[in-house]
């Protein structure tokens, strides 16, 4: 079964978005077609035939082309802004021309009208023919549906309305009501396009080209002509053009586009660069590390295209209720254009008593497009997403936004999330140490231990052979190297036995002094890690190692605190580690010695009492809770492909401090989808209540439904600066 992606153009609002999925959802060989109205893409799965998909999105007004256009026509920025970028979209769309001409001559009409300088059949005339002008776009949208998806949309209820007007002899009002609600439309589209403009503005953070290395020749390239390890250089003040690792240079990089921090970050060789991100003062080669489709600029980019189109719960209830709400409004509407006429000797045509119930029906036609409530929920979901995004988090959807400002809880994984993830050694202890960790017999503690250490991997022998090279020591090569499982590791080291092991181990093998089993336990009664060093003939010592907490640990657990967030600590360490741990980050509660199903079943637990749970995670080790949990958030996204897959929401930077605020732009972008949804529901009931009872005209009923649809739009572009 195939899935393809098509981009379609000539759609104003969501509900074109809905007319063309319905239209191509019933072709031959289609299985499921979506529109997603925010990036202009239709996903469609099945076998259809692309000349009989053509004419069907033609069919119903719109045009399609390849997906592959998508990035180049998002990249493309509106010249201008406000009145005059308005003007240039207006201008620059064949429906919108069309109103444009209806609105000219609804002037002249209305001047001669004025000025009498015509008379009043030729004036009615000309009002007729703004209207027609102005209407035919949406009166051929209105047919269309209704022959090819079986629907009666908003264009059909304007079109009866304003022929309805017509007949009722109010031209006048039918010219103008037809020509604001063109406009109108025109305008909800320009307000939405403007929306996009924050997703353009990271396509335009790709440099096209990039200068590559060749022997000693540098040629400018596309980047698409670059591969895996080839060589290219940066010069100061431009973008990185491709993931890389540095080979030369030393320079600070802004990358506050791709992880969110607000300071360069210092680069030397060795260092991951990001695409996107602004060089310093210095040139930069850098040996490519992902293609140009894989870098981590343009993940980011598909994946916040994907994100716009998941749609929030609150979203698809409301798509569900526009289904069945227009055309409930135009029954409702013919119920009262002649059930009081005919059951209550009412006035069908209106007379000197106000206005007739068909007028009345009129204006509740023109009340009834659901625009601003389709529009109210996704034009916020988008600009949350995309603010965060230029903030260094990337956010899947509608559905991850809500569930994060839903959440009342949030677990953390200890080791690499609360904490840095990379042991040190903490402190050095010997019997003969008079001069603290500096000293002589210490120095020979960490050498002797580091011997063995050398031939392991374990993460504490990395601790303890990183502190040796960082103090300068000398350490020979051990021999005959062996792990004690569980317990430790022994080698030979200049002809003696040499055993590194807990002090457990120690405890049950070796005798050593009341001092250093003293120094042991208080190291464990810390949270710390105890390992004990044997010379072959008596223990020399104890080092201690420890993972220390991140430095903002504390401070994101004690914001969320404040937000009334309860913080859970799940580790796989012993208790004892993660007790001092959490003392320290100053969580509520910590779990210990967990497995990875057992942070699983712990999740569901505080699902079960709490309702919404959030997961923080390194998005590898941890993915079962993650994907347990109401919305699972990686940490250092930018650097693991894996970590943007796997969670909801991904903290592009290897850090916490992102957190605290990214959920309060959910939740701020929440109360905009309650302020819109609440200001769409209220205003429609109260000008359907004016339109039953008589006292709104059809011009003020379009003009309210403009307003509110430009205010929902507006108000939830609050969400892009907040």
């Amino acid at each position: 079964m195939k899935s393809e992606q098509f981009r379609i153009d000539g759609m104003d609002c969501p509900g074109c978005a809905l007319e063309v999925e319905s239209a191509v959802g019933t072709l031959e060989g289609a299985r499921s077609a979506r529109v997603d109205y925010f990036t202009n893409t239709l996903y469609l799965i099945g076998d259809v035939d692309r000349c009989a998909l053509r004419r069907r999105v033609e069919s119903v007004g719109k045009s399609i082309s390849d997906a592959a256009a998508l990035e180049t026509i998002n990249s493309e920025k509106v010249k201008r802004a406000g009145a005059l970028g308005f003007w240039d979209y207006l201008r620059g769309r064949p429906d919108s021309r069309l109103a444009l001409a209806g609105g000219a001559l609804l002037l002249v009409a209305i001047a001669l009208d004025l000025a009498r300088l015509a008379p009043g059949d030729a004036v009615s005339l000309l009002y007729a023919l703004a209207m027609l002008v102005a209407m035919k776009p949406i009166a051929t949208s209105g047919v269309r549906a209704l022959r090819f998806n079986r629907q009666f949309n908003i264009n059909m209820l304007m079109t009866i309305a304003a022929i309805g007007a017509l007949i009722l002899g109010e031209f006048l009002e039918a010219a103008t009501v037809i020509f604001l609600f063109s406009i109108g439309e025109a305008l909800e589209g320009y307000t939405a396009d403007r929306a996009r403009d924050s997703l353009r503005s990271l396509v335009a953070l790709k440099p096209p080209t990039a200068q590559r290395i060749i022997g000693d020749d540098v040629i400018v390239v596309p980047v698409e002509a670059l591969n895996i390890d080839d060589r290219i250089r940066v010069l100061p003040g431009e973008r990185i053009p491709m993931d890389g690792t540095v080979l030369t240079g030393l320079s600070a990089v802004d990358q506050a586009h791709i992880t969110g921090e607000s300071l360069p970050v210092i680069k030397a060789p060795g260092d991951e660069v990001f695409a996107g991100s602004i060089n310093g003062g210095a040139a930069l080669e850098i040996r490519v590390s992902r293609l140009t489709a894989d870098n981590t600029l343009s993940r980011i980019i598909e994946l916040l295209q994907s994100a716009h189109s998941r749609r929030a719960p609150s979203q698809r209830l409301i798509d569900r209720f526009a289904h069945i709400y227009t055309p409930a409004v135009a029954l409702t509407a013919l119920a009262v254009a002649f059930v009081p006429p005919l059951a209550f000797g009412g006035s069908f045509w209106g007379g000197p008593e106000g206005q007739g119930w068909l007028y009345r029906a009129l204006a509740m036609l023109v009340i009834a497009c659901p625009c601003a409530l389709v529009i109210s929920t996704p034009v916020t979901v988008i600009s949350a997403v995309t603010a965060a995004a230029r903030r260094g988090v990337l956010i899947k959807g509608g559905g991850a936004l809500e569930a994060l400002a839903c959440a009342k809880v949030i677990a953390f994984d200890k080791t690499g999330t609360l904490t840095q993830g990379q042991l040190h050694v903490a402190a050095t202890h010997t019997d003969d140490c008079a001069e603290g960790p500096a000293c002589e017999p210490c120095a020979e503690l960490l050498a002797l231990a580091a011997s063995v250490e050398a031939q392991s991997t374990h993460p504490f022998a990395n601790a303890i052979l990183q502190t040796a090279r960082e103090k300068g020591l000398t350490y020979a090569g051990a021999r005959s190297v062996e792990t004690i499982a569980g317990l430790g590791l022994r080698g030979e080291v200049a002809g003696k036995a040499v055993t590194i092991g807990s002090h457990r181990y120690f405890d049950a093998e070796f005798d050593h002094t009341a001092h250093l089993c003293n120094v042991a336990s208080g190291i464990e009664e810390r949270g710390q890690s105890a390992v004990m060093v044997h010379d072959g003939e008596a223990v020399r010592g104890v080092i201690a190692l420890a993972d220390a907490p991140r430095g903002e640990s504390r401070a994101v657990v004690g914001a969320l605190g404040d937000m009334a967030i309860q913080s859970v600590m799940l580790s796989g360490d012993n208790k004892v580690v993660a007790a001092s741990i959490a003392e320290q980050v100053g969580v509520d509660r910590c779990y210990g010695e967990l497995l990875p199903q057992d942070k699983v079943m712990a999740v569901e637990k505080l699902l079960t009492k709490h309702g919404q749970v959030a997961m923080v995670g390194d998005g590898i080790n941890d993915s079962p809770a993650l994907a347990r949990a109401s919305v699972g958030i990686a940490m250092g996204g930018a650097s693991s492909a894996q970590a943007m897959e796997t969670a909801d929401v991904v903290l592009l930077a290897d850090g916490l401090g992102q957190l605290p605020g990214t959920i309060r732009r959910s939740r701020f972008a929440r109360r905009l989808i309650r302020q819109n949804i609440a200001l769409s529901f209220g205003l429609k009931a109260v000008f359907l209540l004016l339109a039953v009872t008589g006292n709104v005209s059809m011009l003020a009923a379009v003009l309210a439904d403009m307003g509110m649809s430009l205010a929902v739009t507006l108000n939830g572009m609050r969400a892009l600066r907040e």
